[in-house]
């Protein structure tokens, strides 16, 4: 089996689905940004902070070529997509599902935005970084799931189903 690649944007349910499609999957789990934190030895928003983001973006690309696995659901981080070679390293090994949320649904569920280690340039909104994103997500993606109204289990549910048609 390949792998199972989440993109989409901060809020999106990739780390919380991934680990769940992951187990029901019977396959292991990476999730980008984690790996970034353990082997920086810093938080993403240290990182972000002290580095800035040009710094981070190269830090993330480095992370993500350097990922050989298999049968591994990788959850990204929601900057991945700003990085053609990481993006390419990703979509030779495995199947890449954006989990697309509306703004509304950021707005929602994005209450931590000074500490969750966005990708954000001085003077950028999320209202920005979502509109340059956008189409980033789509023009990688394999597969959509729309998961701005639904459950984790709504959204889990549709990745399987999507995932068996191709099967």
């Amino acid at each position: 089996m390949k792998n199972i690649i989440l993109i989409g944007m901060p809020s999106a349910g990739k780390s919380t689905v991934g680990v769940i499609v992951a187990k029901h999957r019977g396959m292991s789990f990476i999730d980008t940004d984690v790996l970034i934190q353990t082997t920086q030895g810093r938080l993403l928003q240290e990182i972000l902070n002290s580095d800035g983001t040009d710094a981070f973006l190269k830090i993330e690309e480095s992370a993500v070529e350097t990922l050989n696995c298999s049968d591994t659901v990788i959850a990204t981080g929601g900057s991945v997509v700003y990085s053609e070679k990481a993006m390419e390293h990703l979509k030779k090994t495995g199947i890449v599902i954006y989990l697309y949320v509306d703004m509304d649904t950021v707005y929602k569920r994005l209450n931590n935005l000074k500490t969750r280690g966005v990708v954000l340039s001085p003077g950028q909104s999320l209202d920005d970084i979502y509109r340059k994103r956008q189409p980033l997500y789509e023009r990688y993606a394999d597969i959509i799931i729309d998961c701005s109204e639904g459950s984790i289990d709504s959204t889990v549910e549709m990745i399987h189903e999507k995932l068996d048609s191709l099967s």
